[in-house]
């Protein structure tokens, strides 16, 4: 894929978490996997599979400009791939390696996406692996990713019924922090039940942000609006993992935190571009 120099594109609304879900996706997904989609899922159809050309077509109709397309345990990266070659303006790569098959394997498999394909992050779900981010078979792709300039995403907070929660508990995070101080670490879903706690790292730690994925704007714990509208306002991303929630939905109920206008341009534009490094694939915020 080229990668040259990107022409700038300037964005108002970037969402910082979303899937393919085809019907490749859902007949391959395990029950545990299925069974949170099932409970959980506001979006349409995620029971019987999206195509592709109906998740950009969803994306085109709503007001989100560009989306970081991640994979993960349960979607093949070839998936995401195949969207970041036919949708190259609308599309960045977040990629997903499985260091159960062997650590440096996945580190080189992280190595070529970079190389290869418009990759900003590298996403990583622990409970699919029953361990806490700080687990050594980790550690490695943490390094890479600094040597690589990408951002580490991940999973913080609960999960679903039939998944351990205690890998996304946010104080994990919090020495992931200090072993990588130059990694900057996104932190999707917010971290409840341990809000409070997931603040505070965020806080504590100039390298750690977190975005909103699965949280529709309505079920913001008072103390996260706090942080959102005020001290916090430089650390939180917008983020709607579709297809759990659809990419319009979450957008449709911001209003209703009467935030200031520079607050909402952070958070849905300039916290993503910097937290990201966006701006080395031409993304730059629409100016106000």
């Amino acid at each position: 894929m080229d990668l040259s120099v990107h022409a700038p594109r300037a964005v108002s609304i970037i969402d910082a978490w979303a899937q393919p879900w085809t019907d490749e996706v859902v007949q391959a997904l395990d029950e545990r996997t299925a069974h949170v989609f099932r409970r959980y899922a506001s979006g349409e159809g995620t029971a019987k599979g999206i195509a592709l050309e109906a998740m950009v077509a969803e994306m085109d109709r709503s007001p989100v400009d560009v989306t970081l397309l991640s994979g993960a345990p349960t979607v093949p990266m070839g998936l995401v791939l195949e969207c970041l070659e036919r949708w190259p303006d609308r599309l960045l790569g977040v990629a997903c390696v499985d260091p159960r098959q062997g650590i440096m394997r996945a580190v080189r498999q992280l190595e070529r996406l970079v190389r290869d394909y418009p990759i900003c992050a590298l996403k990583l779900e622990p409970y699919y692996f029953e361990r806490p981010p700080t687990d050594r078979i980790f550690y490695p792709l943490f390094s890479k990713c600094e040597e690589l300039g990408i951002t580490l995403q991940t999973q913080v907070g609960g999960t679903g019924p039939l998944y351990p929660s205690r890998p996304g508990q946010p104080l994990h995070i919090d020495e992931l922090a200090l072993d990588f101080p130059d990694l900057r670490v996104v932190c999707g879903h917010v971290g409840s039940p341990w809000v409070a706690e997931m603040l505070h790292v965020a806080w504590k730690h100039d390298n750690v942000f977190i975005d909103t994925s699965a949280r529709r704007p309505r079920h913001f714990e008072t103390e996260f609006r706090t942080f959102l509208k005020t001290y916090g306002q430089d650390k939180c991303i917008y983020a709607s993992d579709w297809p759990l929630l659809s990419f319009s939905g979450p957008l449709g109920e911001l209003d209703d935190l009467n935030l200031t206008s520079e607050v909402r341009n952070k958070f849905l534009c300039h916290n993503a571009i910097r937290a990201f490094q966006l701006e080395k694939f031409g993304i730059v915020a629409q100016p106000s």
